[in-house]
């Protein structure tokens, strides 16, 4: 009896020391684990900035320095002129001007047909429903590309081109007023609001005018704020067409298309740091916009992907 109790104590004893020793290993591996994922995560953040560091950088070295071969990391001296020499080559103003009107009447006009379509396909009980938003799903495999022949014939046959400044705009707006993406974000969103409260404001004597607005509107406000963030973005970056619309018309341009247009690097290497430096300054308000509102796009892209 007393050789069985000396077993059990040995067995017992030497069960708890592999315990502990497996749960320092897992603590080690755990720790391994992390410093591996912060390094790779710090190696993919350097590989994310770097192009903007050198963006900065180059804006600010002189002709002399970025022709160098052995490149330099940080500016031996600071030339600042390239930001004022960039910013009147750019015709900054102008072209601001033109890309906040395109930009907002164009979101604003998104945000109104997108409201509109996602209540139809979300709460509204007709014939067809399905078959439409399935439809509506299809186009967005075609490629924006092969619809720029048919928008500019149409929106020429409708005297918005050559050189009309009202024409010009309403050219870079009415077309791009309705997105099938943005419609199925919303969408989502709305299916996730209780059907009780829509046949509470049934018996109520609301109207779905008011039900749309007072209680769906309110609820969806995030994914209507990430819509109307990404769109601006959108609009800010927009090149091909409104480089269609307005070819030959400078003044008309929006705000990438003058920085295109603006620098000719093959000529002068000087214009490197200035046209580096016209970069910063149309690169800057997109990357403030994401940092200040990051939090609202991800929250309303995630609370728009939930139920199907």
């Amino acid at each position: 009896m007393r050789q069985d109790y000396n077993s059990l104590h040995l067995v017992l004893k030497d069960s708890g020391f592999d315990i502990k020793t497996r749960e320092n290993i897992s603590k080690v591996m755990k720790i391994i684990g992390m410093v591996f994922t912060y390094i790779v995560l710090i190696l993919f953040a350097i590989l994310v900035v770097f192009p903007f560091y050198w963006m900065i950088i180059t804006s600010l070295k002189s002709g002399e320095e970025i022709q160098r071969l052995i490149p330099t990391y940080w500016p031996e001296v600071f030339v600042w002129s390239n930001y004022s020499e960039a910013m009147q080559r750019l015709n900054f103003g102008t072209l601001l001007t033109n890309t906040l009107i395109v930009g907002i009447f164009s979101t604003l006009g998104t945000l109104f047909t997108t409201i509109f379509a996602a209540f139809a396909f979300a709460r509204l009980e007709f014939r067809g429903r399905d078959f439409m938003f399935s439809l509506l799903l299809a186009t967005m495999m075609i490629p924006g590309e092969m619809m720029v022949i048919s928008n500019y014939t149409s929106v020429s046959l409708l005297g918005m081109t050559g050189g009309n400044r009202t024409g010009a705009y309403l050219a870079m707006i009415l077309p791009f007023m309705i997105s099938v993406f943005y419609i199925y974000l919303l969408r989502q969103n709305f299916k996730q609001i209780p059907n009780e409260l829509y046949l509470a404001a049934k018996v109520d004597g609301k109207s779905d005018w008011a039900f749309l607005w007072k209680v769906m509107v309110p609820l969806a406000m995030p994914t209507l704020t990430t819509i109307f963030i990404l769109k601006l973005m959108g609009t800010w970056n927009a090149y091909v067409w409104p480089n269609l619309i307005t070819t030959g018309h400078d003044e008309l341009k929006l705000i990438s298309n003058g920085l295109r247009d603006s620098f000719n690097t093959a000529g002068d290497i000087d214009d490197y740091g200035i046209q580096m430096a016209a970069t910063v300054v149309v690169t800057v308000p997109l990357l403030l916009l994401f940092i200040i509102f990051r939090k609202y796009i991800m929250r309303g892209v995630g609370r728009a992907g939930i139920k199907g």
